[in-house]
């Protein structure tokens, strides 16, 4: 395999420009993964998350956890990301909540309703294809280098 076909693959999977901005560069101090960042601006976590919905009821740290393990790690979500979220989910009606013990703060209950499976196969008809690229793009690149 050539250097030039997997660069074109890996260009392909993640617009240079994308690749770039997620990577920080001329925008100010701090990291991020190209490829998942580019994913994740098209809708990958709240993807991730009524996905998991789709298999019933859960709690925010609970679908934390079921992001990192379903991902194998290679996305993690912090509490200031998935709380807001699920609000905003809440907010666009795409998921409803119901506290666990209502007479008093407690874990807050999310469950998927029909606009949010709506959702959650609109957002995986955009992604399907992108992560796909990707996956091919990576695969690519393990084989060149073995």
């Amino acid at each position: 395999m050539s250097p030039r076909h997997t660069d074109e693959a890996v260009a392909a999977a993640v617009p240079v420009a994308a690749a770039r901005a997620a990577a920080g560069v001329g925008a100010g101090p701090g990291t991020a993964d190209p490829l998942v960042a580019e994913l994740r601006r098209a809708g990958l976590l709240p993807l991730l998350v009524l996905h998991l919905l789709s298999s019933g009821p859960s709690y925010g740290n609970a679908l934390i956890e079921g992001i990192s393990i379903s991902t194998g790690g290679l996305i993690t979500v912090n509490p200031n990301t998935m709380y807001p979220l699920l609000r905003t989910l809440e907010e666009q009606q795409f998921v409803t909540g119901e506290w666990e013990h209502p007479e008093r703060r407690s874990r807050r209950f999310y469950a998927i309703t029909p606009d949010g499976e709506q959702e959650r196969k609109r957002l995986a008809e955009v992604l399907i294809p992108r992560l796909a690229e990707v996956a091919s793009a990576l695969e690519l690149l393990r084989r060149e280098l073995q």
